[in-house]
């Protein structure tokens, strides 16, 4: 598949980061034997660590005595936030072994542990060798989250974990609406990513309606700037900004539609509007030339060295970028521009939602331990910990009151507060991982963006797409609740 290369070259971190910030198939796609093989219950298992006293302060009753394994794919938010973590785990539990490693490698090291029944106690399940959560959810190997979710939270004891959570995160973390079985911790806000400099030598606002969107990509073209670039070898970016315009224009049931793998669900008015309005930018030579050749981080710097005015990103973008991204830049997200006033939907309407995905096993040996590390971070110094060193929002909602906010983190929260409870959340990539990417990615939007398909045969082609996928009986599908 396109980003395999990318993968094995000098920027493997800053490739791995995308994958894990959108963490939920931005990844390659391993084989399906081995996922199934990964899943299988074989093996015999390990014994389980006995429970623990519940109190006040070991609210899940973790056993203080019993080893503690954390397994943290290594990726671009590095591993000294889960580190310093886990010091605090050692500190509450004295007499407990904790056992932590980083790896890129996360199905490769632990699928033969998965098979033989003794896997760690909490996983960061990210990267490009993620193991398949519809087949671990699907073959019964993750722990149900529910105790962790409904323990006390780790500052407020009068308030439960879940109340402390960002919108969206636990109902991520569900499939068909049945218990939690992954907890995303990072926050992404996706959208489309601008210099305020750029816009401000142009005498422009960022546009809010797409008659205003071409008029300042033709007033960039006329200075010799292009109005966007993408990662045009791996063209599943695109919908960050293109799936909240479509719920923006033809209101959220036009996602739930095509989430849900419903008949002619691309076909909605409102996604043949968005895609004409995108191939306008094609027609009109407002992107930057060659931009289909270039993968992230080629794009990435195009844009950051003033080439480009837009592209489409998630929030990780900011440290992803940070060597290329001038300190005068004035980094910030939008959400995107939408037609006219007859959107379904307000300004300001984003996509934004959790990434790097935890998962405690269900065969693991102390399980309360794996959700107890959790507990610890999801606590407000851990989730600022997180937020200072890696300029990414946790899923613990707050957590940046008396932190110096980098630009684009700034932006990020300020485009969650316009947004208010118009928050989309598209579920395609994290459902149906292939489709997403390889399909209507790079065979459908890459193809239509370079000028190779029209609107309309876009349109056509991953409708088809989509009613493959739906008729397809290997694989589990999954409906909005």
């Amino acid at each position: 598949m396109g980003s395999t290369s990318a993968d094995n070259h000098g920027g493997v971190g800053r490739r791995d980061l995308i994958k894990r910030s959108a963490a939920l198939g931005l990844a390659s796609v391993p084989a399906l034997g081995l996922l199934s093989a990964c899943a299988s219950g074989g093996g015999g298992g390990q014994s389980k660590a006995k429970a623990g006293k519940k109190t006040a302060k070991n609210p899940l009753g973790v056993n203080d005595t019993a080893q503690m394994e954390f397994v943290l794919f290594d990726g671009g938010f590095g591993r000294e936030y889960a580190e310093d973590a886990t010091k605090i785990y050692q500190k509450n539990f004295p007499k407990a072994k904790v056992k932590f490693s980083a790896t890129q490698k996360i199905q490769s090291t632990l699928q033969p542990r998965f098979n033989q029944g003794n896997p760690p106690d909490l996983i960061d399940n990210s990267g490009a060798e993620q193991m398949d959560m519809g087949v671990l959810v699907g073959k019964n190997q993750l722990a149900d989250l529910t105790p962790l979710l409904d323990a006390p939270s780790y500052d407020d004891p009068a308030k439960k974990v879940r109340d402390t959570l960002r919108p969206g995160i636990v109902e991520m973390g569900q499939f068909d609406g049945k218990p939690v079985w992954i907890l995303y911790y990072a926050y992404t806000v996706y959208g489309v990513w601008y210099s305020r400099k750029a816009l401000a030598s142009l005498d422009a606002e960022y546009p809010k309606t797409w008659d205003e969107m071409l008029k300042v990509c033709e007033k960039a073209k006329k200075k010799g700037i292009a109005g966007w670039t993408y990662a045009g070898k791996y063209p599943y970016y695109i919908p960050f900004s293109l799936y909240p315009m479509i719920g923006k224009v033809g209101g959220r049931e036009v996602l739930d539609a095509i989430d849900n793998l419903e008949p002619n669900a691309w076909k909605h008015p409102a996604v043949k509007t968005c895609f004409e309005a995108y191939y306008e930018l094609y027609r009109k030579g407002y992107i930057l030339r060659g931009t289909p050749g270039l993968d992230h981080i080629q794009s990435q710097t195009a844009w950051a060295q003033g080439k480009a005015l837009f592209i489409p990103n998630g929030s990780w973008v900011e440290n992803e970028s940070a060597s290329v991204i001038p300190k005068d830049f004035d980094l910030a997200v939008s959400a995107p521009s939408g037609i006219d006033s007859s959107d379904k939907m307000p300004f300001g309407t984003i996509w934004a939602s959790g990434g790097e995905p935890f998962i405690v096993p269900a065969k693991a040996a102390n399980p309360e331990g794996g959700m107890e590390q959790l507990r610890i971070m999801l606590s407000e110094a851990s989730s600022k910990n997180f937020t200072t060193k890696v300029k990414s929002l946790t899923a613990y909602n707050g957590g940046t009151d008396g932190i110096e906010l980098t630009p684009g983190l700034k932006s990020g929260v300020a485009a969650l507060e316009l947004a208010g409870s118009n928050v989309v959340n598209p579920r395609l990539q994290d459902w149906y991982v292939q489709l997403e990417k390889e399909k209507i990615g790079v065979a459908g939007l890459g193809e239509m963006m370079a000028g190779r398909l029209t609107p309309a045969e876009a349109v056509k082609r991953i409708q088809g797409f989509a009613d493959e996928a739906a008729k397809d009986t290997s694989i589990k599908h999954y409906k909005h609740q």
